[in-house]
């Protein structure tokens, strides 16, 4: 036929045998819409790690809750992520596993009576790392992270924030004053709270300055994340950084304004690429760090 189409048949999906190796599978998903895009993803990063060039993490607390920091710092300790950001809710969730090993409160069932979000325990820990940090000139994720690692909590090996320590690799905490539970209590300080994470803002923005070549992963944050990310691109650029040929994903299950708009389109109208990923975190982020690891795992043994 004399036209132009959309699809061909060199671009279906192949039907799995036994024994395909996750590469494989992810070929087999074919070229059309989200499977090309999946295959970019993990393209620009694989891309990105063997250039040298950052990628960043940058992740709601829902992310953790589900069950996938164990994913997130196995990229870190692979040297795949460069930089992990979180909202304030992440550093709750993340201590509460390190110090635990359960999280995510049963909110439906103690509303009524005034006793969500009042454990000791969380708030104690939290505030006191978020206080002594700001007064030793530390983000509130250097802090708490440190802290985690100093107490030696019995399932810190869970914990991004103690990945963060322990590695080297920054992890910043971008708060809202009002939005997390350790906010309700007494020993909560406005003060340290704003400095940490205006110095973890300044890092990240740092990081943000050098992201040409890298990839941005923006992974279950509706409104917080994007907007912190669209004013360090602002920022990096006014005082004189030049990012160019970066890919942004966005990762969640469905398409929210602040996403697509700060994170897929801005920053990318002009340079770069952005994509967007729908689908439940406990399924694409596994697909895909595992796409990731084996692309980098097959290129490293040739």
């Amino acid at each position: 036929m004399d036209r132009t189409s959309k699809v061909t048949v060199a671009d279906f999906a192949r039907p799995p045998a036994v024994g395909l190796t996750i590469g494989e599978f992810i070929e087999g998903l074919g070229k059309i819409l989200a499977a090309g895009d999946l295959r970019t993803v993990i393209g620009a990063v694989v891309r990105a790690v063997e250039a040298g060039r950052p990628v960043m993490a940058a992740m709601g607390a829902h992310v953790i809750k589900v069950g996938l920091s164990p994913l997130i710092i196995d990229l870190m300790e692979r040297g795949i992520i460069s930089l992990v950001a979180l909202n304030g809710a992440g550093i709750i969730h993340d201590f509460e596993l390190a110090y635990a090993g359960f999280t995510s409160e049963d909110v439906d069932t103690v509303l009524d009576g005034g006793a969500f979000g009042m454990a000791r325990e969380t708030s104690q820990f939290l505030n006191e790392a978020v206080r002594e940090g700001a007064g030793n000139g530390q983000g509130i994720g250097r802090a708490v992270g440190a802290m985690i690692e100093q107490k030696g909590l019995p399932y810190r090996q869970h914990s991004i924030l103690a990945a963060g320590v322990r590695l080297g690799i920054p992890v910043t905490v971008h708060v809202a004053l009002g939005t997390d539970i350790i906010h309700m209590h007494p020993d909560a300080s406005g003060e340290a709270i704003g400095k940490g994470s205006l110095i973890d803002f300044h890092t990240f923005a740092s990081a943000v300055a050098g992201l040409s070549g890298g990839v941005y992963l923006n992974i279950g944050s509706a409104v917080i994340l994007p907007e912190v990310f669209l004013k360090a691109i602002s920022l990096a650029q006014n005082v004189g950084a030049t990012i160019e040929d970066f890919t942004t994903v966005n990762m969640d299950f469905i398409r929210q304004y602040r996403p697509q708009t700060n994170v897929v389109r801005r920053p990318t109208a002009k340079t770069g690429r952005g994509i967007t990923l729908i689908g439940h975190h406990e399924i694409m982020v596994p697909l895909v760090c595992a796409g990731i690891i084996d692309a980098l795992g097959t290129r490293k043994n040739k």
